[in-house]
């Protein structure tokens, strides 16, 4: 076993960056205001649209709380605020609706359509496939030792046979036999990776009743560079399920159907 600390040098996962809730509350509205910016639906808004999204943001959270107990104040305040990202996560199933309404959305989705961290670069035809392979930057085996802390595994999928490291600690994977895949990362409302996509178009999903999101087919897959912004093409994917377990973001690619995607995401350790 190595003698070094096994997390040193993955400081996205032993030191995540904790940025101040006003600020990311007003990123979110940046985002919505330059859809608003983009988009021209119909009028009214589909009354099932607006529905939805009032019943994701409205929803309390859980009481937790002995009866009869006492909470404090601070800790009773946080839990009655809607998280940062159950918040995104009502703002993407809107766009999404407005994106299979109008011509409009289906225009401007390329541009502002994100889930923690990953783009989806949605248009009305298929995109050309990626004809070539490439790794993530820096990409390297580690040791099960040396896996980031954060790091979380499947238990329907047991321990992988083969586990990277990528950009500096940024992005951990992990392999099964098969063609299983999955990238983890720290999500963010900046995108890390990208997706092209035409039809069919995402299709939501819930994984232990957050949202998620399936890609039923084969699409282009590319990366993001933390240094420059450069973008990476890296292979054309195939069926994937993305989704966030605590602030991580996880990309479960090579399963052939939804249900049994999500099956193995709410195994996450």
């Amino acid at each position: 076993m190595s003698s070094r600390d096994p997390h040193e040098g993955d400081e996205p996962y032993a030191r995540p960056e904790r940025r101040e809730e006003q600020a990311e509350y007003e990123a979110i509205e940046a985002e919505l205001r330059a859809l608003g910016d983009l988009l021209d639906p119909p009028a009214p808004a589909p009354a099932d649209v607006a529905a939805a999204v009032r019943a994701r943001l409205t929803t309390p959270a859980p009481d937790t709380s002995q009866a009869g107990g006492t909470e404090d104040v601070p800790e009773r305040r946080r839990r009655m605020r809607p998280a940062r990202w159950k918040v995104a996560a009502a703002v993407v199933v809107a766009v999404a609706a407005l994106v299979a309404a109008t011509p409009q959305g289906r225009a401007a989705v390329e541009r502002v359509l994100r889930f923690a961290g990953i783009e989806l670069r949605v248009g009305d035809a298929t995109p050309p496939p990626v004809t070539t392979t490439a790794p993530l930057p820096g990409e390297h085996t580690v040791a099960p030792a040396d896996v980031p802390r954060l790091a979380r595994t499947p238990a329907a999928l047991g321990p992988p046979r083969r586990t990277t490291v990528s950009d500096g600690g940024r992005v951990v994977s992990m392999f099964w036999p098969g063609g299983i895949r999955l990238d983890q990362f720290v999500g963010t409302m900046d995108p890390i990776m990208f997706k092209k996509l035409g039809p069919p178009y995402p299709d939501f999903a819930e994984v232990g009743g957050r949202t998620a999101w399936w890609i039923e087919g084969e699409h282009p897959l590319g990366y993001i560079k933390r240094d420059d912004g450069t973008e990476v093409p890296l292979r054309q994917a195939g069926p994937t399920l993305i989704w966030q377990h605590g602030m991580l973001t996880l990309r479960l690619e090579g399963l052939e159907s939804k249900e049994e995607a999500v099956r193995i995401a709410e195994s996450l350790g």
